[in-house]
């Protein structure tokens, strides 16, 4: 007798798929996505999800860095700036690739388009969002 339940890469993919899509975890991708260098400090991310609290963010930030999705990404101690973030979040390339692979990209452009109409922000937010940044390895 044959059952469907699929291949332990099947499984771990899916709860993969789950994971990444829970709300807050799925919107901080957007989030990452919507930025104009796919590197938000983590006060724009707290920022960007105002109905979620500050530890819940970073909380889930973590969680996406630990399942691999994301990386934090730091400006040399050279490069910082008083004043300014230095520690950054991205997608890592495995991240990218898995999100495309399961069409969780489809609407980047259309993400950053979003992000480009946001008028209400605040001055450290738009400071934070043009402050210098890491090249991702």
């Amino acid at each position: 007798m044959s059952t469907d339940l699929g291949t332990a890469d099947e499984t771990k993919t899916r709860e993969l798929v789950h994971f990444v899509t829970q709300q807050t975890r799925f919107a901080l991708i957007n989030n990452i996505l919507q930025h104009p260098k796919q590197l938000p400090s983590m006060y724009e991310l707290e920022q960007l999800n105002p109905s979620v609290s500050d530890a819940t963010v970073y909380k889930h930030i973590q969680k996406l860095i630990d399942a691999g999705i994301v990386m934090e990404v730091a400006l040399s101690t050279d490069d910082r700036r008083q004043g300014y973030p230095w520690k950054f979040y991205g997608l890592t390339d495995d991240g990218r690739d898995f999100l495309g692979e399961h069409n969780l990209l489809a609407a980047e452009e259309t993400l950053q388009r979003i992000y480009d109409t946001i008028s209400d922000k605040p001055d450290k937010m738009i400071k934070y969002e043009n402050a210098p940044r890491p090249q991702p390895k």
